[in-house]
């Protein structure tokens, strides 16, 4: 009998405790990278709501450059090892609204290829997502989790076909609050004027369907943001190659 079988035989206490400790003890290779799980990855979160119009006039290639517009999101984030911790990311898309996916880390965020189908209810659309935010911040102040100004970004090729007075009202008051920040992005098509009326900030029109190098352009900045101090001031990079200025 070894020295170590001798030292469990005499006090066998101890060999009960010491498989109680390993029974509880988790691989570091084991431990989810990336998770949910306020528990399991108690990271600042930095949360962003896709917004994206799948109305009819989206269908064709602008929805094909769309889906392979947010999977290149993904894919970018996936490369940032800080970012997948911290990142948060919610899908919504319009005509009808739906809630594709809440809140999840970038490993389990999943988009489904969207298709087309329906009109523009963009106000009640804007709605949802600010809800969404709010719905999210609660739940982060709730469990001791820190996080970053939430971004929503609105992609549209039209006008809203429903009433968006409270969707602009409500914009307004979260940027004035400091709850949010809202972009809008208009596709060809979009009703720009309308936008500008919505949004605080100026609405920016994407370069044909450049949806590529948007969403290039979103990871690069979620990236940045993430790698800061929630509340750390961030120089946002330039939209430059795929907004016309």
């Amino acid at each position: 009998m070894s020295i170590v079988a001798q030292y469990f035989h005499r006090f066998p206490y101890l060999s009960c405790l010491t498989q109680s400790i390993m029974d509880e003890y988790i691989p570091f290779e084991q431990i989810p990278f990336g998770s949910d799980n306020f528990a399991d990855n108690p990271e600042p979160r930095c949360p962003c709501v896709l917004l994206l119009d799948t109305s009819g006039s989206m269908y064709g290639q602008p929805i094909r450059e769309l889906n392979e517009g947010v999977r290149t999101f993904k894919q970018e984030l996936m490369q940032d090892p800080l970012a997948l911790k911290r990142v948060e990311v919610a899908l919504i898309t319009f005509g009808p609204v739906t809630v594709e996916s809440d809140f999840h880390t970038v490993p389990n965020f999943h988009p489904r290829d969207l298709d087309t189908t329906g009109n523009t209810p963009m106000g009640a659309a804007i709605v949802t997502a600010i809800n969404l935010v709010n719905n999210r911040k609660k739940e982060y102040k709730s469990h001791g989790i820190s996080y970053y100004k939430p971004w929503i970004i609105l992609i549209t090729d039209g006008a809203p076909t429903d009433d968006w007075d409270e969707a602009a009202m409500k914009v307004k008051e979260g940027e004035a609050n400091k709850n949010f920040a809202f972009f809008a992005i208009g596709v060809e098509g979009a009703n720009m004027s309308i936008l500008n009326k919505i949004s605080v900030r100026s609405a920016l029109k994407l370069k044909g369907l450049m949806f590529r190098e948007f969403f290039m352009w979103l990871s690069a900045s979620m990236k940045m943001v993430s790698s800061k101090n929630p509340g750390t001031a961030v120089n946002l990079l330039p939209p430059s190659g795929w907004s016309e200025l």
